[in-house]
């Protein structure tokens, strides 16, 4: 290793830091401002002494450990006392978070640097504060070597002004060393060392926009449009453009709204989110409540589990808020953890919320709170390695923080995630025993087959060897599917989101109890359901239906293939499946009926003319029917008819076209042409028996329950059997 002097006689101090801003540069990801006389660098602002404090013993806790025969620094083993004023705030931690991951990742560099500046051969420094020393290193080098500027009231701490003052001292041989290192590794930058998954993390991460979901109890989806539009904010289809004040609503989610991502600073002053009017949050958890929200009904109940954010649980109470659904969420232990969910749920408008201390695996699946869950929505811990921005999903969804080490490296390895699969597993079986549940929501931030794909389909095969109950089957999304790329991943009934620069990875499965076959419906109840839906508009169901059935030839139509969906549909699959088939079955059995009416009916030679070489168009009438086609159908017999006595009930009268003559009717062709005389044009009329005693052809024309059909062609007065087809 050259010698540190005659290094420093090759650099002086000003080119130095040139070579430290270079190379770190890239990895900083600062915002670079030219204009016509220089380049410079927005600087970050400085962290507090007490945030250096509390990243350095995060890092102590997470930092990758090495075995005796390869350790480089000795850490120690007692943590600093952390600042008691600002610990517990939540943008503190997540500042000391972010910095401590930050110098996770560089680890190796950082002690590198570090020993070949030979910052710990020159001076004497308990290792205690070895931690503190290489996160304020990142930070250091990460300012392009500047000092710290701190506000008038800002606290100081004595280790961290200690550490400080050794950094600056070291200013010039730090800044070589770094410049050594890039050069070693034949990088651009030292951005360009770390594994390419964790390159490629970064960038998405630095570009990925916020997601806010509306909280519709305390204001409407308008309201939010306007509030924004005030502010300066312009509604857009998509996000392409990210230095404009623009949002976006989400395809799969209605109530979520898309930011670019340099808009957060600008949107955390507002006061949609200070009152919880708008709500940051990762999309997959939008994604997961607004599928169990499509599978409820309106007073079904819903279990929640591994839920994370609270801001989860409001989100599933808030789409439910106009039923009578209750949402239970398990797992809240403490009771200052309990006291501070209702709390927030209780600013947030929330009001169908239960809480269970107990963990979901203590929970029995015949708990008499729980027999109206319907839904169960399972978000177990996982990987979380198709999220870009480890530390702030972590933090938001309470995930396992132990996990930020092997993130840090770009993957788990494989023992951990057997270990989080079989975790995975086991709470996926345990949903399966509860006997009123119809469904269960499976999500997961993992890209991983073993804790997505492999974990549903073992669960799904394990069922089998289980307890008289109908078994669970793989249903497709319930979520839109706006792209074809989206389609494909969904091709085999799971819905799938890949890490992009728009969004985190999400894997998301629905399953389903399959029907009981004992729970069959007779067909009544299916047609009564089908009418009360609307499926058979137009057309009455009563008795004729089993009359016509009777009356079917003895060549059955060719079986339709079984339908697996909704128990409505499956029974209008067997006895009529929707309002086409009927209307065809009511076609095919009218023109049947024609065939025998037209073989039996009386000779006339002034009334029957051979068909050959004519051709007859049937005007529709003006109006629709307004008595059901089914009932109305008859046969003409040769009998005369009896219009004053009334109907028997139940029976259909049969009744005898007759022809009427009317004048002939004159009309222009066109509006300058001349009026042509037209010939004498014969009109059928078809009558149902009256329950009175008048006969019914005495009443008005107009009689909404008789049909006129025109001949359109004069010279051949051929008479259909059922004029009114």
């Amino acid at each position: 290793m050259l010698d540190p002097t005659s290094e420093r006689d090759l650099f002086d101090q000003e080119n130095m830091e040139e070579i430290s801003q270079l190379a770190s540069l890239e990895m900083s990801g600062d915002v670079v401002v030219k204009t016509n006389s220089s380049t410079f660098v927005l600087e970050k602002p400085s962290y507090p002494d007490s945030v250096y404090v509390t990243a350095a013993n995060i890092f102590q806790g997470i930092r990758i450990q090495r075995s005796p025969d390869k350790v480089i620094i000795n850490y120690g083993s007692e943590p600093l006392q952390p600042s008691s004023s600002r610990s517990e705030d939540e943008s503190f931690q997540r500042l000391s978070y972010e910095l401590a991951f930050s110098t996770l990742k560089y680890q190796d560099i950082l002690e590198s640097i570090l020993i070949d500046s030979y910052i710990f051969s020159s001076t004497t420094i308990a290792s205690e504060l070895n931690s503190l020393i290489i996160v304020m290193l990142y930070d250091f080098q990460d300012r392009k070597f500047q000092p710290r500027v701190l506000s008038e009231n800002e606290e100081t701490i004595p280790e961290v002004q200690e550490v400080e003052n050794l950094l600056n001292g070291f200013k010039t041989k730090l800044a070589a060393a770094l410049a050594r290192c890039r050069i070693k590794h034949d990088a651009l930058s030292i951005y360009h060392i770390l594994p390419e998954t964790v390159r490629k993390q970064e960038q998405r991460a630095s570009t990925l926009p916020l997601y806010a979901w509306i909280n519709t109890s305390k204001i409407s989806l308008e309201e939010v449009y306007n509030n924004l539009r005030r502010k300066g904010y312009s509604k857009v289809k998509s996000i392409t453009s990210v230095n404009e004040k623009v949002y976006a609503v989400d395809q799969h989610c209605f109530n979520v709204l898309i930011f670019p991502a340099h808009l957060k600073t600008d949107l955390l002053n507002i006061d949609l989110i200070k009152d919880y009017k708008l709500i940051f949050q990762d999309k997959s958890r939008s994604l997961a409540v607004h599928s169990v929200k499509a599978l409820i009904n309106i007073d079904d109940d819903v279990l929640m589990v591994n839920t994370g954010s609270w801001y989860t649980v409001a989100h599933m109470s808030i789409l439910t808020s106009g039923h009578t659904s209750k949402i239970f969420v398990c797992g809240i232990q403490p009771e200052e953890k309990d006291f501070d969910a209702r709390k927030l749920f209780t600013r947030m408008g929330c009001q169908n919320i239960e809480i269970l201390h107990e963990t979901f695996l203590s929970i029995e699946s015949k708990d008499h709170r729980l027999q109206n869950v319907k839904v169960i929505l399972l978000l177990p811990r996982c990987s979380s390695l198709g999220v870009s921005n480890p530390v702030e999903f972590i933090l938001n969804e309470h995930e396992d923080k132990s996990l930020l080490q092997d993130l840090s490296q770009g993957g788990l390895p494989k023992d951990k995630l057997e270990t989080l699969a079989q975790q995975q597993f086991e709470q996926l079986t345990h949903a399966m025993k509860f006997t009123k549940v119809q469904a269960i929501v499976y999500c997961t931030c993992s890209v991983s087959k073993e804790e997505n794909e492999d974990v549903v389909e073992k669960a799904l095969e394990y069922q089998s060897s289980g307890v008289k109950m109908q078994p669970y089957r793989l249903s497709p999304p319930v979520l839109p599917l706006c792209s074809l790329k989206e389609i494909e991943l969904s091709m085999d009934r799971f819905f799938r989101l890949e890490p992009s620069d728009m969004n985190n990875g999400c894997f998301l499965s629905i399953l389903t109890r399959e029907r009981d076959p004992s729970e069959t419906v007779s067909v009544k109840d299916v047609l009564a359901r089908a009418a009360a839906k609307g499926l058979l508009e137009g057309v009455e169901i009563g008795k004729t239906l089993k009359r016509d059935k009777k009356r079917k030839k003895s060549k059955a139509l060719p079986p339709r293939a079984p339908h697996h969906g909704d128990p409505l549909r499956d029974h209008l699959a067997v006895d009529g499946n929707d309002t086409s088939n009927v209307q065809m079955k009511i076609s095919e059995l009218l023109h049947r009926e024609s065939k025998i009416s037209t073989s039996t009916k009386m000779s006339a030679p002034a009334k029957t003319v051979s068909q050959a070489g004519t051709s007859s168009q049937v005007r529709k009438p003006s109006k629709p029917l307004s008595t059901p086609l089914v009932r109305n159908f008859t046969r003409p017999v040769e009998r005369p008819m009896n219009f004053v006595r009334a109907r028997p009930e139940g029976k259909v009268i049969p009744l005898k076209p007759i022809e009427i003559v009317l004048p002939p009717v004159i009309f222009p062709l066109s509006p300058q042409g001349p009026r042509v005389q037209m010939p004498a044009t014969h009109f059928y009329y078809r009558f149902i028996g009256s329950k009175v005693g008048v006969p019914r052809y005495l009443t008005s024309s107009t009689s909404r329950r008789k049909e006129k059909v025109k001949e359109s062609t004069p010279s051949s007065h051929v008479r259909h059997p059922r004029p009114w087809l």
